[in-house]
């Protein structure tokens, strides 16, 4: 038996300014021809490079324990920290800091969104290179 991904879906109290906020993070779009408008319970956003769909879906529960599943993201031009700060600037909180973790230029950073979804900020590819 195999299945494949169609979309990545991340529960939430206001699916439309969520979405917003996760665009110009991850360079999403909108679905061509589905624009995401305020009150909408569902929004869909897609990387117009691969393709990958995120869906924000309105639930009646708060977010109460740490998340089972989350975003593991790799900055595509700035370095990790770079990343972060920006991040952090845009309304992201800082949840934990683990860069060094396992030496000098190690680790990661996890950060919330502004509804208090966790993801981790890894380091870029071109700092993977380097190292």
């Amino acid at each position: 038996m195999t299945s494949f991904v169609s979309h990545t879906t991340i529960d939430c109290a206001n699916a439309y300014e969520l979405s917003e906020w996760w665009k110009p993070v991850l360079g999403y779009v909108d679905l061509d021809g589905d624009p995401n408008l305020p009150g909408h319970e569902e929004c869909m956003i897609r990387d117009p490079e691969t393709g990958h769909q995120l869906l924000f879906i309105e639930v009646p529960d708060a977010k109460t324990v740490k998340n089972r599943v989350h975003l593991d993201m790799r900055p595509r031009s700035v370095s990790r920290d770079e990343e972060v700060e920006g991040l952090l600037a845009h309304g992201a909180t800082l949840v934990g800091d683990h860069r060094g973790i396992r030496g000098p230029g190690s680790g990661w950073v996890t950060l919330a969104d502004p509804e208090g979804n966790e993801f981790c900020i890894l380091r870029s590819e071109a700092e993977l290179a380097s190292s």
